[in-house]
């Protein structure tokens, strides 16, 4: 998962948690509904200063917004067997 994915996917977590739809969000961090909604989908690059806004609105640490998000587990690819595909 890409870091602007997993920065969205946590703000919308916490702010889920906090019971916030995403316009009370964005009152709150001084950001429009829209910019907020494109941060949450990773389709915004968010700099640390709105980062900062963010995690002030939400009463959280800035590191909280780089956690693995839950359900995000690694997907490991098994190992292919080498094929000989010479004849005997």
């Amino acid at each position: 998962m890409d870091v602007h994915a997993r920065v969205g996917l946590n703000v919308q977590r916490l702010r889920r948690e906090r019971r916030f739809s995403q316009e009370e969000l964005a009152f709150h961090s001084g950001l429009t509904r829209g910019y907020l909604s494109a941060i949450e989908a990773g389709q915004r690059n968010a700099t640390l200063r709105i980062l900062d806004k963010l995690t002030q609105a939400l009463g959280v640490d800035i590191s909280e917004l780089f956690v693995r998000p839950p359900g995000d587990f690694p997907i490991e690819v098994p190992k292919s067997k080498k094929i000989n595909n010479s004849a005997p």
